[in-house]
């Protein structure tokens, strides 16, 4: 999913659309070629298919669409407007400039793709988060004191100049939240920085899946390379995955990431149950939303939650955390006790 550790961290945004049926268009591995898609195919591609990044009032040329909201089927009204966005455009742009700078197939351009954005962008954000966090946890001693002495403190004051309790009380809270702003400001840790992870990977998640469910849907040539560079049972990237491994495999690697920061969770709290359990459902629920778009998308959001897994496990590494200037886990062996914590969860 999007990196679940954030808590799946949104990312329903697209999915009700993304879940329209795929066309079986240009199919040159096992199903019949549109009219439309001959036409493409059957001219010589040229040496390189350039894709100049398109603005969203349509203005550009090449070899796919001039507007990606006209030639994807199902796509008008705002989902329209953001499939035919600039961002996505660049994104666009972006992985077919891997594809032919590369070589590769599209495949494994996609895998290369995924890996690079994953690891450059959202690794440094997921370690800075980390980061965050423990600051944030090494404060709470500190406020622990602190409130402790308020309310000593509010207590008095309130019997010199005779506050009710709701007087009482609201000094105590206001009080409390300016020390505890304080504090954020002297060690800079603001719990909102803990969130920056979120506000980009959410963007790139959607804008990655928009990309790539144009360039698999639109008849262009590029649509034609996708058809036929695909591998193993995957072989047409622009038609769904009929035999249920890529979506599966996306349903329990996102179960896997949930029940990973479940784990994290020593007493969670009744909201926190509720939304662990909604994104639960959530997960379940990818699996037919991926069996039903383009298997580029389903083999990118596969391979995004499995680096999201990858990651997640990175950053529990001692070598990291001392990297990170973190404390270091209770154990040696994290990742011995995280196999033990999960097999004793579900022996109960």
């Amino acid at each position: 999913m999007l990196g679940v550790g954030g808590l799946a961290r949104s990312g329903f945004l697209e999915l009700r659309l993304l879940q329209r049926p795929a066309r079986g268009v240009c199919s040159a591995v096992i199903h019949r070629k549109s009219p439309a898609c001959v036409s493409w195919c059957a001219a010589p591609p040229p040496a390189r298919h350039r894709l100049p990044v398109r603005m969203s009032s349509g203005v550009g040329g090449g070899d796919v669409a001039p507007n990606a909201a006209a030639a994807v089927p199902g796509a008008s009204g705002w989902y329209g407007g953001l499939a035919d966005s600039a961002p996505v455009h660049l994104v666009e742009h972006f992985l077919v400039g891997v594809q032919q700078g590369s070589g590769l197939p599209w495949w494994l351009s996609i895998v290369a793709a995924t890996l690079s954005v994953r690891t450059l962008i959202t690794l440094p954000l997921a370690a800075y988060q980390l980061v965050i966090i423990s600051k944030v946890e090494a404060l709470q001693v500190e406020i622990s004191e602190l409130a402790k002495r308020l309310r000593y403190e509010v207590s008095v004051r309130a019997r010199e100049r005779g506050w009710t309790e709701k007087q009482s009380r609201f000094q105590f809270q206001k009080n409390l939240r300016r020390l505890v702003a304080q504090l954020y400001v002297r060690d800079n840790c603001h719990p909102f920085k803990a969130s920056v992870l979120v506000w980009v990977q959410v963007p790139l998640w959607v804008s990655l899946s928009l990309a790539l469910r144009n360039l698999s849907l639109q008849e262009s040539a590029v649509q034609c390379d996708l058809a036929a560079g695909g591998a193993l049972w995957f072989r047409d990237l622009s038609s769904p995955d009929s035999t249920w491994i890529l979506p599966l495999g996306v349903g329990l690697i996102n179960l896997l990431l949930v029940e990973l920061f479940s784990l994290q969770r020593q007493n969670p709290t009744r909201f926190q149950k509720l939304l662990l359990n909604f994104i639960r459902g959530f997960s379940v629920l990818m699996v037919p939303i991926a069996a039903s778009v383009p298997s580029s998308l389903s083999l990118y959001w596969f391979l995004s939650s499995l680096i999201g897994f990858s990651h997640n496990l990175v950053l529990r590494s001692p070598a990291i955390h001392k990297l990170l200037k973190r404390p270091l886990p209770g154990s040696e062996t994290p990742y011995r006790d995280l196999l033990s914590a999960l097999v004793n969860k579900y022996r109960k």
